[in-house]
């Protein structure tokens, strides 16, 4: 670990900026084949913290290393399909909108009443979850939709472990937001 101060040439403002090496052995099996390092920077302005503290919560807050490799993967919104910067603009927005649905989702997730441990277990899970996994776990959920007598009835065709955190995420939703 290391850490220094940085001024952007834009900003008249200094940050603290904490590097954190890691030094990685790759192998396959029980064969090593070869030794990768990677690094890690944590800029913020937060001065009184040890530089440890700063890593630690700034993982326990963001799971960044698991963000990065879900943007990589799952939610592709480090690989713009279109032709031009406007497109490639939007694309983001969608990407970066369809991520923050995802986090508001397990945010909101109430936490009460006997099945606390278990309902806190959820929520995390929710929040960690890739995207794709995400995506099928509560987007994806096959349904039919039936109208009848003035009425519209959603019926769920299939199961999926999921589907206690999707009822309790739409009953949270018919309530009123909070500011």
């Amino acid at each position: 670990m290391a850490e220094f101060p940085y001024r952007p040439t834009a900003c008249q403002k200094t940050y603290r900026v904490v590097v954190v090496r890691k030094d990685l052995e790759v192998s396959r099996g029980q064969r090593k084949l070869f030794d990768d390092s990677r690094s890690f920077f944590y800029i913020t302005n937060e001065r009184t913290l040890l530089t440890e503290e700063v890593v630690f919560r700034a993982n326990d807050r963001c799971n960044q290393e698991n963000l990065l490799k879900q943007h990589k993967s799952g939610v592709h919104a480090l690989t713009a399909p279109l032709d031009n910067l406007d497109s490639n603009w939007a694309y983001m927005v969608i990407t970066s909108l369809a991520w923050s649905l995802k986090a508001w989702a397990a945010l909101l997730l109430p936490i009460q009443g006997r099945w606390k441990e278990k309902h806190t277990h959820e929520k995390q899970t929710l929040l960690r979850m890739g995207f794709s996994t995400f995506r099928n776990a509560l987007i994806n959920i096959p349904a039919q939709i039936i109208r009848t007598g003035g009425k519209v009835v959603y019926r769920l065709l299939a199961w999926n472990p999921w589907q206690g955190v999707f009822f309790r995420l739409l009953d949270q939703l018919s309530l009123p937001l909070r500011c």
